[in-house]
């Protein structure tokens, strides 16, 4: 008897916490943020399953009133609402917020300035301007990196570049590997177009 309660609270926790699960891991990997503990986040998940079986109603229904389900479809259709719909679900939330149109009303996915511009990975020639007010310039391109909330902003430029006298770039500094400079130092960054 005990069996088959265990095997009925196992069952109600896949049905009621993996879909939200996976949808809220999924949404905090698309958009880094500062994290909570995965064990005070048990209300949100049990919601996001229960938003994925509203969603999923009509087909819920429809399957429950055939006759005879065959094994062929029931299966592939329990894969379907557990851990693919929850993927999906995201993904469509996530394109709806990025259309500009929706943004007059919701906010933007991406909370930092930072995350948006890189997050692009479109290349540039950089100038950082330092607190000291010493300018660093460089070429951040496909082997350059930028880091991302919540973590402290870094960037990584693939070459160090020498600016002339008039703030234009000269040449790339010889025998370096790039520059990686930390947030604390940073005053502001110009981005000019690659060409």
């Amino acid at each position: 008897m005990s069996g088959i309660l265990e095997l009925d609270k196992l069952l109600l926790f896949v049905l009621f916490v993996i879909p939200g699960f996976i949808s809220l891991k999924v949404y905090e990997l698309l958009n880094p943020a500062m994290r909570t503990d995965s064990s005070k986040q048990l209300i949100d998940v049990i919601a996001y399953s229960c938003l994925n079986y509203a969603l999923l109603s009509p087909f819920i229904y429809w399957l429950c009133n055939v006759e005879k389900i065959n094994p062929n479809l029931l299966y592939p259709s329990l894969v379907f609402m557990l851990f693919i719909a929850p993927l999906l679900w995201v993904a469509l939330w996530q394109g709806i917020r990025r259309k500009h149109f929706i943004q007059k009303f919701i906010p933007h996915p991406t909370s930092q300035a930072w995350d948006f511009v890189f997050s692009k990975r479109k290349p540039y020639w950089i100038k950082v301007t330092l607190i000291s007010g010493r300018q660093i310039a460089g070429l951040y391109s496909s082997q350059s990196f930028t880091s991302s909330s919540p973590h402290p902003q870094q960037i990584y430029m693939e070459e160090t570049w020498i600016l002339n006298k008039d703030g234009g770039f000269d040449r790339p500094k010889n025998q370096t590997a790039g520059v990686l400079i930390l947030a604390t130092d940073i005053e502001c960054v110009e981005l000019i177009d690659y060409i």
